[in-house]
């Protein structure tokens, strides 16, 4: 995992993610989850790659967290952060 996010949640860019994900796809990953502001850095990809990855891009951290345990993530942020 790599990434940063705003003091609200917001999943913020990074960088070199052409690289990560491809990274991810020789370590037998299927499924990753990447910022929303990132996807079109998946153009990039060649399509073997991107046919075996589930890309699921995320905008903020609680979708990231149902993303990565199975059943989703219990905890609801409040509305009032």
């Amino acid at each position: 995992m790599t990434g940063e996010l705003s003091l609200r949640g917001l999943v913020l860019p990074v960088g070199c993610v052409r690289d990560k994900l491809l990274a991810a796809h020789r370590g037998g990953s299927k499924r990753v989850s990447i910022p929303q502001r990132n996807v079109r850095d998946t153009r990039e990809l060649p399509a073997e790659v991107l046919s075996a990855l589930k890309i699921l891009p995320v905008l903020y951290v609680e979708e990231a967290l149902q993303h990565a345990f199975k059943g989703g993530y219990p905890m609801r942020l409040s509305a009032s952060l």
